[in-house]
């Protein structure tokens, strides 16, 4: 949607009694819409779900983050993420390097910066990709009453998982792997993998997930919006990259059917490969009346977070808004 349509979303949002709002990071600046959120709110939480790290200083990110702080009462969460090479070098004009071992020190350069503006610490931080070492008083914002913004990373591999878990307060995940068996078998154990290494508590690390839903006031809305969910994956799961579900599921080969119709541009042909047994694992699918309970079936004691879609047509917000009431009430 367009940066001028966020507040009124936002509003609408925390009149559905949703907790918060994430706010994404693709042909607009994920900063600037969150700031358009929280201010239109009063109680809804934003988090950006995910800025590019990798195309801004640490520096700057901290200052905006810190900004919106302050500026919200403690509103804000900084959800972070590399993106891909080809980005960050192509579309960003910046120098890549390995996403795994920067994101660390990223992170920690981020805690650094917040640590010298709330306790008035001297700015000490060098590792091998950011080295910052300067704050003059003039440019320091100095304490604020919310000083703990929540970091979360977006990850799908196993060391960028386990690097949430060990320096992050939590992990986005994305929506090709939010199968409950996946968050089970494989991101839980990286989390707390990662939370080992640190000395951490892997309860303390907060679990975003964001599937891809099949829900609607009927069931001919379910269906559609499923068919979409089809369309949708076919195309996801034609990067390998997203492929860790389909192979703990044993359906990678494919995978590599759609990355092949993929790069002979035969998009349309996609939907076939995604058989209906993919969308039974990894799209939770029922009416309004019955997507509370199979949210909880399937999430229940897995998500800290978990992301619901409002409806394109508000004629049926008072439906989803029973709905978030009896999710908020677990």
């Amino acid at each position: 949607m367009p940066l001028s349509a966020i507040a009124a979303h936002a509003a609408r949002a925390e009149r559905l009694g949703y907790d918060g709002l994430t706010v994404p990071e693709a042909v607009h600046d994920a900063l600037t819409a969150a700031a358009i959120a929280l201010h239109a709110t009063e109680r809804l939480r934003v988090a950006t779900s995910v800025v590019v790290a990798f195309a801004r200083s640490p520096m700057v990110v901290a200052q905006t983050a810190w900004d919106l702080q302050e500026a919200s009462g403690g509103r804000f969460e900084l959800g972070l993420g590399s993106q891909v090479k080809g980005n960050i070098e192509g579309r960003y004009g910046m120098p890549w390097s390995a996403p795994v071992p920067r994101m660390r020190e990223y992170v920690r350069a981020l805690r650094a910066i917040f640590a010298c503006w709330q306790e008035g610490a001297p700015l000490r931080f060098a590792g091998e990709h950011y080295r910052l070492t300067r704050m003059q008083p003039y440019f320091s914002p100095g304490p604020i009453a919310d000083p703990d913004v929540p970091v979360f990373l977006g990850g799908v591999g196993p060391a960028m998982t386990a690097v949430a878990g060990e320096v992050a307060d939590g992990l986005m995940t994305h929506p090709t792997n939010t199968a409950p068996r996946y968050l089970r078998e494989v991101v839980r154990p990286r989390l707390a993998h990662g939370a080992a290494r640190a000395g951490r508590d892997p309860a303390e690390l907060a679990l975003m997930v964001g599937p891809i839903l099949a829900t609607g006031p009927t069931a001919a809305a379910v269906r559609e919006a499923r068919e979409h969910a089809r369309r949708t994956l076919g195309f996801l799961y034609s990067t390998p990259a997203y492929w860790p579900t389909l192979e703990l599921f044993g359906w990678k080969d494919r995978g590599e059917r759609l990355h092949a119709l993929g790069r002979e541009g035969r998009w349309s042909e996609q939907t076939d490969v995604v058989g209906d047994d993919l969308l039974d694992a990894v799209v939770p699918a029922a009416p309004y009346g019955e997507i509370e309970a199979v949210l909880r079936e399937w999430y229940g004691g897995l998500a800290g977070w978990l992301s619901f879609p409002m409806p394109d047509d508000p004629r049926h917000d008072d439906e989803v808004a029973r709905v978030i009431a009896r999710l908020r009430e677990g």
